[in-house]
């Protein structure tokens, strides 16, 4: 079989990408190839299945990886520019995250799905992509079961290495890589955090919304407020994942939790001085203040009943990083193909017509509808490239 285009990974890049070359009008013949049993299924987990897809906060310094320049010119324009291929409503909560009105994710990809249905579009699921050769018109595409198929163009929107149960298991780089690309050190991100335990084991389950703040050394690497919850083997919750990505490659840092940032020094150190003043026990000068077993643990941490060490210890709640979770219960992929091969339509400088979107650039957004907006972006970004190619 002979094709224009033949998009590889049918996931949120995949299917944006897709959508972008069906609705152009252009009698194109195209083949989307993906491993799963079904496309989007990534997608429909998103945003705990409420499709948090981009945020009004769409700027440059929530992108992490190489060539942020090109990613801002890309995705941090107008933050409903992939939310253009849908036909749904779309609303931003309290903190500028983006979700489709119904709060439903699998509702985006029976959307993407309806939009390709009449579509001269060949879709081939639980395909495995085994190799790419150069060919004299294009490529020769070689799938599972030893099928071949030919196409002037590819676009490689085939994913990380982040929850295999999605087919994305890390594997796929080698279609890049065998045709001279090169791939950057790959780490988890939007992941859950293993920390010292031994001030925090009362708390298993807790959230609590405060800042978070991630130090190497004396450098500061990020600082997070959001939600974080204590858990067994250290920490989860968005602000942590947030501030994965900055230290899922490093090691020998810590973390510093600003309990109740909301207020002064001053103030929570006269708010304990007046509970001791009334007789609490020293467990209990926090009561009211903080939840309650939070509060024994800051008092239990700082040993002692004066305010002003349990407000210090409060206000910088210390706990060492001793490594993440792992690819398996991160969200996305820090790393990737190296963005300095690709050019500004993120075709390939090596291999001409090779082009790639989605997360399997080196390229990794904050938690909050970051690494959609990247997805469905660049993924109408390619498309759009493609169309003045054809």
């Amino acid at each position: 079989m002979n094709y224009d285009v033949t998009i590889i990974g049918g996931g949120a890049s995949g299917l944006a990408c897709a959508a972008q070359l069906n609705k152009s009008g252009k009698n194109l013949k195209i083949c989307l190839l993906d491993a799963g049993d079904r496309l989007g299924k990534k997608l429909a987990a998103t945003g705990n299945g409420q499709g948090n897809i981009s945020n009004l906060e769409m700027t440059a310094e929530h992108f992490h990886g190489g060539n942020t320049a090109l990613v801002e010119k890309i995705a941090c324009g107008d933050p409903y520019e992939g939310a253009k291929i849908f036909s749904c409503l779309f609303s931003a909560d309290e903190k500028g995250r983006v979700y489709p009105a119904g709060r439903q994710a699998s509702a985006l990809v029976d959307d993407l799905m309806n939009s390709l249905k009449d579509s001269s579009i060949d879709i081939f699921t639980g395909e495995r992509v085994e190799k790419i050769k150069n060919s004299k018109d294009g490529f020769e595409v070689c799938r599972s079961g030893g099928q071949v198929i030919k196409t002037k163009i590819i676009v490689l929107c085939v994913g990380g290495k982040a929850q295999k149960q999605f087919k994305t298991d890390g594997s796929s780089y080698a279609l890049a890589t065998s045709l001279g690309h090169t791939l950057t050190p790959l780490y988890p991100s939007l992941v859950q955090l293993k920390t010292e335990t031994s001030h925090i084991k009362t708390l298993k389950g807790i959230r609590v919304d405060c800042k978070i703040s991630a130090f190497y050394g004396e450098k500061l690497l990020n600082a997070v407020r959001g939600d974080v919850i204590f858990t067994d083997y250290g920490v989860s919750g968005n602000a942590v994942f947030s501030i994965s990505s900055c230290v899922a490659d490093k090691q020998g840092v810590t973390l510093s939790i600003e309990f109740l940032p909301d207020f002064s020094f001053d103030e929570i150190e006269k708010s304990i001085a007046l509970h001791k003043k009334a007789g609490y026990e020293r467990s209990e000068l926090l009561s009211g203040t903080l939840h309650n077993q939070v509060g024994r643990a800051v008092i239990k941490r700082a040993g002692t009943d004066s305010p002003s060490i349990i407000t210090q210890t409060l206000k910088n709640f210390i706990l060492p990083v001793l490594g993440t979770l792992g690819f398996d219960y991160a969200q996305v992929t820090k790393g990737g193909i190296n963005m300095n091969e690709v050019t500004d339509e993120l075709e390939s400088k090596l291999v001409k017509n090779l082009f790639f979107a989605g997360e399997v650039l080196d390229v990794d957004g904050d938690c909050g509808g970051y690494n959609l907006q990247w997805a469905f972006t660049s993924g109408q970004h390619v498309a759009n490239a493609v169309l003045k190619r054809i």
